[in-house]
This record gives C-alpha cells, structure tokens and sequence, in this order.
C-alpha cells in the first residue's frame, strides 16, 4: 500500500506549538517543508550536473537508469515516514526520462528540447487533477517551467544558433561560440530579457511561499507540494546564473 497524503491525513506533522516555534534555525531547517523545498533544488542541479555529461557518452545507460529512480520511489512511496521523498522522487523521474531522451539523441535542436521535455507532462497533470502525489507532480511543473522560461530567452536573445553548434563541436573548438553568445546576452536586449524573465520565474517561486505563509501554520504540512514547486523554480535561477558565472570565467 502506497503511503498517499490523500488517503491518509495523519500523515502530515502537526503543527509546531507555541514552545516549540522557539526552536533553534538547524532545528527549523530539518522541517519537511525545508526538506522538500532542498530536496527539490538538488534533484533540479543533478540533471544539469550529471545527467547532460553522462548522456552524451552513454545516452541508453541514462535512460535505463530511469527504471532505477522509478524503484526507488517505489519502495519509498511505501515507507510511511519515507513517502514525501518517494513522491519528489517520481516527479523527478519524469524529467530525467525525458531529459536522457533529448540531450541523449536530440540535443543538436534547440527547438526540440521543450516538445521533449514535455513527454511526462500528462502523468502529473492527470495527478493533480486527481489530487494524488501533488509533491512529485508539482515539483515537475516548476522544473518544466523553469525550462521553459529558459528556453524563452535563448529564443528571444537569438542564442538557438549558438546551441546547435556546440552541440556538434569539440569542447576544445567551443570556446568563440561561447564569446558569441556571451556577446549577445550583455547587450542591452539580452539584459532586459534576463530581468524580466528571471523576476518572472522569482515571482512564480516566492507567491507559493508566501502564500502559504499568509494560510498560517496549520497550512504549512499540507503545502508541501508548494515548497516541492518553488524549490524547482527558484532552482532554475540558481542554475542559470552558476552557468552564466561559469561562461564568464571560461
């Protein structure tokens, strides 16, 4: 029997009394909702990290490896004090899926990337709708919106030409493609672009938040999906600028 926080509504903490509001910050951050909202970063940097490398030399082993987190969560979503990450960890499944499918075989077409992406769309869509594993589920919307916004910008600051040629050229031959695109990004258009789209992604990671903070704390059990989301979201920005940072100092 899968541990689902639909059927069973004890599974959620209760809320922190008074006293125990008082509690130290390491305390405060070892919370589920802290934990979800970490978790959700982590899994959104691992694809990038470690996922993009692997399939461009062993693309059929990162998609098998697919099989392996759908097990894993599996046996999580039956541990009663383990199913959040069971949860997390099937939405993450999806993206990783369809991430091995893209940069595997797809990755020298930009345009491509979020038609893929969204391969495991219906799956958490129809489990919303159902209210049913809403952690994993949200939490692949706010990592496909994160890619999208993404996306968005290399389109409008005209990067896609950059795309496809470092994907068919050496690292070693890489290097003017990227002066180029570095090029585009700092002029005045590429500027504005990034603002607003980097507020657009801020602002749909903090309204969750803050809207469960506004619901009071007996909300905040039940709000774990919205941490699961924000954290994904707010991940992209973390991601793009570590990226950004990193093509500066190359």
């Amino acid at each position: 029997m899968f541990y689902y926080p639909f059927t069973n509504p004890t599974l959620y903490p209760e809320p922190a009394s008074a006293a125990q509001s008082q509690r130290p910050w390491w305390a405060i951050a070892v919370q589920p909702s802290w934990l979800i909202f970490i978790g959700s970063i982590v899994l959104v940097s691992v694809p990038v990290f470690i996922e993009a490398p692997l399939v461009r030399h062993l693309p059929w082993l990162s998609l098998i490896l697919t099989l392996g987190w759908l097990w894993s969560s599996a046996i999580l979503l039956t541990q009663r004090r383990l199913w959040i990450w069971g949860d997390l960890l099937l939405g993450f499944s999806g993206s990783w899926f369809a991430g091995s499918i893209y940069w595997g075989w797809f990755r020298w077409e930009p345009l491509w990337h979020l038609p893929i992406e969204c391969l495991a769309l219906p799956l958490p869509l129809w489990c919303i709708s159902r209210h049913r594993l809403l952690i994993g589920s949200w939490f692949a919307l706010g990592s496909l919106l994160g890619t999208a916004v993404t996306d968005v910008y290399f389109y409008v600051v005209d990067l896609m030409p950059q795309w496809r040629q470092v994907m068919r050229v050496d690292a070693e031959l890489a290097m003017p493609i990227f002066q180029t695109a570095i090029a585009k990004v700092q002029t005045p258009w590429g500027t504005v672009c990034a603002v607003v789209l980097g507020g657009v992604l801020l602002l749909a990671g903090v309204i969750p938040l803050w809207t469960t903070g506004t619901e009071g704390p007996r909300s905040l059990p039940r709000s774990l999906h919205r941490w699961a989301f924000s954290g994904a979201v707010l991940s992209t920005i973390l991601v793009d600028t570590l990226f950004w940072f990193a093509a500066l100092a190359a």
